[in-house]
């Protein structure tokens, strides 16, 4: 008979070794080796993040790598537009992020189509593709039960306890780093990051902040920036594919951030669930 554990919203049934129910909406299960939260209704992975402070923006270390993969030849065109703009990504600030769930990659076509069941995809060669929203958008974020990350939690997420370029280093990321489909689950799981995220950067993914260059009076406990106007996206250099010589993969970089135009990925968030 399966163990109960009584938790402060809904009971959590043990059903199989690692296998937790939550009621009927979540599961707590392993995936590809780590722990992870699944949303039962639409089939979302997500994982946890652990909370902590981290230097968010583009650092002059940073800044300074690439300009070594400019002088080593690894720059397809000239970087000066990317140096003139990075004050969009400064000043570098602390901050502090609690714990949450974020979806283990962007939503695919299939798992907005459970919200949004007459959503087509203008861009995906499959369901198991990511999703780019345009006129649906709004109907999505209406009709899910999460909400956007703010930037804070996204370039936390996707820094996962790095100070590097991207996650994997200083090195420049290259076009075998780009995943825009999730139907290999071992092609997944091996671009996950430490955090068990995977394609940070590869669509661009809208934030709850309001695009406003720049941090200064930003908050430092990772809430998002309000206001009227286009949202920030982080990511998007999958967007671009085949890259075609223009320095896409400064669209990888963990503090690359600009202003929502077009379409856009989501990848929602939601609190950790509550437990006594």
């Amino acid at each position: 008979m399966p163990t109960e554990r009584s938790y402060s919203y809904q009971t959590v049934r043990l059903v199989a070794p690692g296998l937790l129910t939550f009621g009927a909406m979540w599961t707590e299960e392993i995936v590809a080796g780590r722990p992870a939260w699944r949303h039962v209704p639409s089939g979302v992975v997500f994982r946890e993040v652990p909370g902590g402070t981290f230097l968010m923006g583009l650092s002059e270390a940073e800044l300074a790598a690439v300009r070594a993969i400019e002088r080593s030849g690894g720059a397809e065109d000239t970087l000066e537009p990317f140096f003139t703009g990075a004050g969009v990504a400064q000043p570098l600030r602390e901050v502090r992020v609690e714990p949450f769930l974020i979806a283990r990659h962007p939503l695919t076509v299939a798992q907005v189509q459970h919200w949004l069941p007459e959503y087509e995809d203008a861009y995906a060669e499959a369901d198991s593709g990511t999703a780019r929203l345009e006129d649906d958008l709004d109907d999505l974020l209406e009709a899910m039960p999460f909400r956007l990350p703010s930037e804070a939690e996204w370039e936390y997420a996707a820094r996962a306890g790095t100070t590097t370029l991207t996650f994997r280093g200083d090195g420049k990321p290259g076009e075998d780093q780009l995943l825009d489909d999730f139907d290999d689950e071992q092609r997944t799981a091996a671009a996950e990051n430490t955090f068990g995220l995977a394609a940070m950067g590869s669509a661009n993914e809208i934030c709850a902040d309001v695009w406003i260059p720049g941090f200064v009076g930003a908050p430092t406990d990772a809430r998002p920036r309000a206001g009227d106007g286009p949202r920030a996206v982080r990511g998007g250099a999958a967007d671009l594919y085949p890259w075609q010589g223009c320095d896409e993969w400064l669209l990888l970089l963990a503090a690359t951030r600009y202003e929502h135009a077009q379409f856009t990925a989501v990848r929602p968030v939601t609190p950790l669930p509550p437990r006594n």
